[in-house]
């Protein structure tokens, strides 16, 4: 369980600030040098170094971690430690293969223990890795897989998880974090109980350098550009932005489009749509 450590204003920077107490959380700040991969950074930029995303740029040095999506462990492992990842929001484990012996990281779930041993089963217990068909309705899952055997692609950021609604015909319904509602094949693997790391989204940055460092630059509103460079520019003092809906600066939607394929055929997987706020 992951707290919040607050600040004493003690300058204009340090009010209103809080971080995550990692010394509560986490058993090492020293990584496995084996999983840790350099990467560079596209920073919004395509293949011609023109920039497609704006509001990209800089930020710290990272060391990538290799995470095992998979969990391939036949006859389960062993936790070592709990790590930060500079690349995700969540916490990681190294843990050990109880067959190889060979060390992997994985997302670290709310409920996993160091130094206990995992064994693959079907029971239900927080952290075990089970198919959806083997968990019973109304139980809180978290790092989903869209195909069989394919590896986690869903709920992996710090505190998510998907409640499981019904099951019907070699599928199982999950209400997800967004409010969407979709079957999954009662074959997909996930982990039982949410991603660690539940109080991220309590932490308040308190300045601009801290969004720097994780690779945000600043964003400048339409309405108070000239209008050569937006289409909400111009006009004097603050006024609205005199159009019957908002524009993106190349002048297309930029509200309530939907970006969705219709001949995705995914879509048929999808009960109801997420709500939209």
């Amino acid at each position: 369980m992951s707290s919040i450590k607050v600040y004493k204003p003690t300058t204009n920077a340090r009010r209103k600030t809080s971080v995550i107490n990692y010394k509560e959380s986490l058993t090492t700040d020293k990584p496995f040098k084996k999983l840790l991969v350099k990467k560079s950074r596209a920073a919004g930029r395509n293949a011609s170094g023109k920039i497609t995303v704006r509001h990209q740029g800089g930020g710290a040095r990272k060391l990538i971690r290799q995470i095992d999506f998979k969990r391939n462990f036949p006859e389960g492992f062993k936790v070592l430690t709990v790590e930060y990842d500079p690349g995700r929001t969540a916490f990681i484990s190294l843990v050990s293969d109880l067959q190889s012996g060979v060390k992997k990281y994985i997302i670290n779930s709310q409920g996993i223990e160091v130094d206990k041993k995992y064994i693959p089963s079907n029971e239900i217990v927080d952290g075990n890795q089970v198919q959806l068909k083997f968990v019973p309705v109304g139980t809180a899952v978290s790092q989903v897989e869209f195909k069989p055997n394919q590896g986690s692609r869903l709920l992996r950021s710090a505190g998510t998880y998907a409640t499981v609604t019904a099951k019907d015909d070699g599928y199982v319904t999950l209400k997800l974090a967004s409010g969407e509602i979709r079957k999954f094949q009662e074959t997909c693997s996930c982990v039982i109980s949410r991603v660690s790391n539940e109080a991220h989204n309590l932490v308040r940055l308190g300045k601009a350098g801290r969004s720097r460092h994780m690779g945000i630059r600043p964003t400048v509103r339409g309405k108070v550009m000239n209008p050569v460079d937006h289409p909400h520019g111009g006009g004097e003092a603050s006024n609205s932005i005199g159009m019957a809906y908002p524009k993106t600066p190349w002048g297309k939607h930029a509200l309530g489009v939907k970006t969705r394929s219709k001949s995705k055929l995914s879509s048929k997987f999808i009960v109801k749509r997420r709500i939209k706020k």
